[in-house]
């Protein structure tokens, strides 16, 4: 019988644990919402979690973005380390009181990976399941 070959996934986790690290934990969300990510790292980082955010605040000024073909490309680098993120954390915490577009495909990216994710406003979570409604044919009495 041939050994059993274990994906790149299998092989971080078994690295992971070998080496005894302490979960890493990716924070997603709008950058409009840096003051909390940082916060939200602050948390993490007592709990015992190793933190991983977005670097950059594009929506901020600075010479490194400050040409607009520039910044698109840095842009697209980003996107792309940020998934690289979602990929090697344990799990993905959503911080913010709104989710967009961007934050949405991180969150269904991290689900994609089987990765928990945590809101710290469930009630934006673009998953979770809406309360049910009344209909108003159930409150009426019977005739």
């Amino acid at each position: 019988m041939s050994p059993q070959l274990l994906t790149p996934e299998e092989k971080l986790a078994d690295a992971k644990k070998l080496l005894s690290l302490p979960r890493i934990v990716v924070i997603c969300g709008s950058t409009r919402f840096m003051t909390e990510m940082t916060e939200a790292d602050l948390r993490e980082t007592k709990a015992g979690r190793i933190v991983v955010k977005p670097g950059c605040d594009m929506k901020s000024p600075h010479e490194l973005w400050s040409h607009p073909a520039e910044a698109e490309a840095l842009k697209a680098r980003l996107d792309d380390l940020h998934r690289a993120k979602i990929w090697l954390a344990d799990e993905v915490l959503g911080v913010g009181d709104y989710i967009g577009v961007s934050t949405q495909a991180e969150i269904a990216y991290a689900r994609s990976l089987a990765k928990p994710v945590r809101i710290t406003h469930p009630e934006v979570d673009p998953d979770a399941c809406p309360p049910a409604a009344t209909s108003a044919t159930s409150r009426q009495p019977a005739a």
